[in-house]
Formats: structure tokens, sequence, C-alpha cells
């Protein structure tokens, strides 16, 4: 299997680092020194992917904000790599005409249309620095990818291309245009970047077709032009489809409104929902001290503490999918086997004598062997040190989710919910938990009552309903995303049907075994240990028709598009016959890492298979229920 899509990602910004030359192996040489320079939109796809140690051995010194003041550095080559907007390009002419730097390479995130490379040449042409500028580059590199197998559009203008920005009652034709140009632009260029032309299959009559329509046409004109086509020669060698191509799955985020919703109970979905979690750093209040300050003296100051969890970290990798209890478990045995080996390391000290033990005691061992076990304490120290970094990151993180859970009893949500979307029966009416004070803040009230609204077969009675909004009311929600689903609700005809949401279930397993004993970072009770039964979610089940070819009422008419095909034929009838061993899915109007991690346990059980997960942007719940009360107030 050939490179992940964040592998070539990263390979194609170090080639650019490295002046658009494959990076030479011998790493004797002294890099060349030079200046990056980006926008936001370049910051955001270069930061979860390369750390500032790797640019600075890239030969990077310093990497700059394109519109921040900097100073002439005449003596070193600049790399730029940024959108082609128009402030952009201003900016660009106006360092030319200053002489900031020694060379210019222009590297574009997306395609740069003539008009605007022209005003660069006229401009460096009355600057006098043509010779300066060396190169120009469309790097199609205009996506974040966040994992191996999940990508994103955009994180910086993400509001123009948001469910809200796709659904709002008033949007006129052009500016639709426009959100699905964006979206386009994003998938052609990842799919230059895995060098690979997929074969489409979308829903019809929603957001997911016209994307679909609109990316089969660019892909179909890119590969008719041959001299220029992206998907020829040299880049196509290093594909990773073996002889087949990828299925590209495009589905609509109004397929399934529940799910984004939905309080989740792993680990990075949980960190994403109550967190401050974004392009894989998580940013949080450090709790200070918790001695009490002398009465009348100002609260301590919090101090934001931000963490990058990233591929490098194997617990994160490991556990990133796990149940919230099972994480807290392995947490707390991380440090028993860190405190362990730090002991040994102690032990050894006082053994040495490095403790001002007494000479006698230390002559009486054979140096040797203590010297050998001594280096090797040593040299396994920075492996130590790197570990405690890690388990202090995760013990951190773990007890600011575990707050969350207890504080807002998440347990009883998630339970709750999982038992409204597999229709099981409930144990408590909807209203005792909307009206106990206790139980989570208006906003998860809200999101359990839309999960009850969106999933019931029958709408509850007028009667009913005005009681849960009493309720709802009194418990200080907000209402407008209510109005909003109920439109939706009488809009989308498809009834979800209960198995939609597959026979999921959560089994609570006694109590935590490990975590409870008395010696535990982490004090669980109260928390109930509930595991997940695997179920598959809308977005999966449908991936799963088409993956494997099965015929399904749900999936049969989804539209076929090839873009190798000479004639854009017409038919949803797919000319190919066999399961498909790669696959990616999209979802129009934004994704959650619950639907993430349900593809990633999918894909676990099935050998041989990989599929990828793209969104347009990755909200988490409350940040949905934002753009549903703005749809519901107009």
């Amino acid at each position: 299997m050939a490179a992940s899509v964040r592998e070539k990602q990263a390979a194609a910004l170090k080639r650019m680092l490295n002046f658009n030359a494959p990076p030479i192996k011998n790493t004797a040489a002294e890099p060349v020194w030079k200046v990056l320079i980006y926008d936001r939109f370049g910051q955001d796809i270069i930061s979860p992917l390369l750390a500032v140690k790797e640019l600075r051995d890239m030969g990077i010194t310093l990497h700059l904000l394109l519109h921040t003041d900097r100073d002439p550095i005449p003596d070193v080559p600049a790399i730029y790599f940024i959108m082609p907007t128009e402030e952009n390009i201003d900016r660009i002419c106006q360092d030319l005409r200053n002489q900031l730097y020694e060379s210019y390479y222009l590297n574009f995130i997306s395609a740069i249309s003539r008009s605007k490379l022209e005003d660069i040449a006229s401009a460096a042409l009355s600057a006098n620095a043509v010779s300066q500028v060396t190169k120009v580059f469309d790097q199609y590199l205009n996506f974040i990818t966040l994992e191996d197998d999940m990508f994103i559009l955009c994180n910086q203008n993400k509001e123009l291309i948001s469910y809200h920005a796709i659904n709002k009652a008033d949007i006129i034709d052009t500016d639709m245009e426009a959100i699905m140009d964006t979206i386009v632009d994003s998938l052609f260029c990842f799919f230059v970047t895995l060098g690979a032309v997929p074969i489409i299959r979308c829903p019809r009559g929603n957001a997911a077709e016209m994307v679909a329509v609109k990316l089969d046409k660019k892909l179909r004109e890119n590969l008719r032009d041959a001299r220029n086509s992206l998907f020829t020669g040299d880049n196509m060698g290093t594909s990773q489809f073996s002889f087949q191509r990828p299925l590209f799955v495009l589905a609509d985020r109004n397929l399934d409104l529940a799910t984004p919703l939905h309080h989740t109970w792993t680990y990075q979905a949980l960190i994403h929902d109550v967190l401050d979690f974004h392009l894989n750093r998580v940013s949080m209040d450090e709790s200070v001290g918790s001695e009490a300050s002398p009465a009348g003296a100002r609260p301590k100051k919090k101090n934001k503490k931000s963490y990058d969890l990233t591929a490098a970290d194997k617990f994160w990798q490991k556990h990133k999918g796990s149940p919230f209890p099972e994480v807290a478990e392995s947490v707390q045995e991380e440090l028993d086997t860190y405190r362990a080996q730090e002991d040994e390391v102690k032990r050894l000290k006082s053994i040495m004598g490095l403790e001002g033990e007494d000479e006698g005691a230390i002559s009486s061992i054979s140096m040797s062997d203590n010297t050998a076990k001594l280096t090797s304490a040593v040299s396994s120290l920075p492996e130590l040190l790197e570990k405690k970094r890690l388990i202090d990151l995760h013990t951190n993180v773990a007890t600011a989710v575990l707050d969350h859970i207890k504080s807002r009893k998440l347990d009883v949500y998630f339970e709750y919910e999982e038992k409204l979307m597999s229709k099981s029966t409930l144990d408590k009416s909807l209203l005792d938990i909307i009206t106990d004070p206790d139980a989570g803040s208006p906003e998860d009230k809200m999101r359990m009552f839309l999960i009850f609204y969106i999933t019931a077969l029958q709408p509850p009675s007028e009667t009913d309903l005005e009681q849960y909004k009493k309720a709802l009311l009194d418990a200080g929600c907000d209402l407008s995303p209510l109005s909003y689903i109920k439109q939706w609700k009488a809009f989308t005809k498809i009834a979800a049907t209960p198995s939609n949401y597959g026979n999921s279930g959560v089994k609570p397993m006694g109590l935590f075994s490990r975590v409870m004993n008395s010696g535990s970072q982490f004090v669980m009770e109260g928390v109930k240990n509930l595991v997940l039964k695997q179920h598959n979610l809308p977005v999966t089940r449908i991936l799963d028709n088409l993956m494997e070819m099965k015929s399904n009422p749900e999936t049969d008419d989804y539209r076929y598009f090839d873009p190798k095909m000479l004639r854009g034929s017409e038919s949803s009838i797919p000319r190919n016959k066999n399961p498909f061993q790669e696959a990616i899915v999209f979802v129009v109007g934004g994704g959650n890492y619950i639907e993430y991690q349900n593809l990633v346990d999918y894909t676990k059980a099935k050998p041989g298979k990989k599929v990828l997960y793209g969104c347009s942007e990755l909200f988490n719940a409350g940040q949905f229920l934002k753009q549903l009360s703005s749809l519901g107030q107009k």
C-alpha cells in the first residue's frame, strides 16, 4: 500500500520548501537558508503536517505571515505559500517593489488565474525584479489533512461553505455556485495530490449532487487537455491505487442531522465536543493551584495551555477511538509503568553512591555490572522524559474531559441518546432529564431533544410539543434550532426509520475495576462504564452499500460519474461490478469525529479496505447548534 494522503501532502510541502526539487537524501550538506511567507490558509495547511523543527531542518529560518510588517532581508530567497487572492497578489507586488528578498519562489495553494499572473508580471517589470521571480507554481494543496485518513477543506473562511451557508432559505443562485466552486476547487486539489481519478457516486437533488456534477466536469476537462493534465505521467506513477480507482462517495449533511448533535463516548470525539480542539491542537485553561487566595485578592488568572495531539504520539494513535473509561485506565497504567522506571533510575543512583552513601557500600559491588546498568538508565532518559511529557499531556486532557462528563452527566446523555437512536426502550422520560437541573447545560438538553425529534417516527403531538417547549425554555434553552429542524423534517420526505442508526446500543459494564482503586488519578465515581457495540451510522451504511455493490433502495438511484469516460453518460448504472478496495467519503455541509470514528471502526473489520473521511468543515455539536439556531431565526 503506497503512501497515505497525509504523507503525500507532507511530501509535496517538503518538495516546495526545497525550491520544488525533490529533497536530497544526503543530510550532510547544509540546507539553503530561506524564508517562508504564508497567509492564514497556508499556515493552516502546514501546521498539522510539519513541526517548526522540521521546517528548521529544511532550512526555513523565519516563517512569517504575508500581511505583517516584514523587514527586508536582501540576501535570502523567499518561498511564498499563499492563496491567489486579490489582496495577496497586491502584497506580493508591493514586496517586489520594496525589494525585500533576493529571489522569490511563488507557490499558490490553488491554481492562479491568467489575469492575476499578468498583474504580478507587470509589477515585477516596473520594479525591475523580473530576474528575481525565480519560479511560479500552482501547488494544488488547498485542503487540510488532519489524520492519515481524514481531511477537511478549509479552516479560515469556513463560514462561507458551512451548513448554514448552503441551507439558508434566502440563498441566491450565484452564491450557491460560488460555494460549490470553492468546495470543488479543494476536492480537485485533493485528487491531484492523491494522484487518482475517482469514480463518483452521489444522491440526487441536493448540494452533494451539485458538487459531483462540477467535480466531474473539472476532472474531465483536466484529463482532456493531455499536455497539461495533472493526472498523467510522473505523478500517476506514485499512485496509491494499484489497479483500481477509488470510489468517491459524496454525502449530504441533511442525510443525518442526529449524529452531529449526539453526545459521544470516544476519546477524540469527546475532546472535540467539550474542549477547544482545532486542527489537531487542544487548548484549555490550566487549572492553577487550588490553594485559596487571600480574601479580597483578585482571582488568579488562568493560563491557556495548548497541546498538539500528533501522529507521533503513540498513546493518542492507539486510544483516540477508545471509549473514555478505557482511556482513563490506560493513562493510569502508563503512569504506573513510568513511575516504576523512574524509581529504577533513582535506585541505581543511590547504589552508585551518587546520593552520598558511605564508600564501603560501593566498593563491595562489582563496578562493571553497575556501570552497564547506569549507562542504560542514562541512555533511556530522553525517552523517559518524552514519555513523561505525553503522560502529563493525556492526564491533563483526560482530567479536563472527565470534569465535563461529571458536571454535565454526559454519560447519562450518551446512553439515553443511543437508546433514542436505536429505538430501544427508554428507562426514564425525556421530560425528567430536561427538567433535572443537575443534568447538563441547556445546550445538552437541546441536543438531546433535537435527536428525539429527528429520530421520532411520528412527531410528538402539539400538546406534548408545547409541554417539551415549556420545559426547555424553563431550562434556559434557545428554541430557534427546533424551528429549523421542524421545517427540515417537513421538507425531507424520508422519515428516519429505526434501521437508519443500526441496532446500536451500549452495555453498561460493571464499575471500573482498575480506575476505582484509590491510587488512581481519575475519580470516576458515579460515571457509568459504557462499552460501545459496533453499529453503522447512516454515512457508513451508504458507503458500505456503494463500496460492496450491495443493492439497497437507499442508494440504488445514486448517480454515477466516471470522469475518464469520453462521453459523460447520464446513467446511474455502475459499469464496474467489482467491490471497491478504497473509498473516500465526503460530507458536504460539515462532518464530525463521531462519523470519522465510525468509519475507522468499519474499516478495521474489513481487512484490505481503505476508507478516507473528508468534510467541508469540522464542527462539534455546539458549533452546529449555533448554525441551526441562526437558520431557525430567519
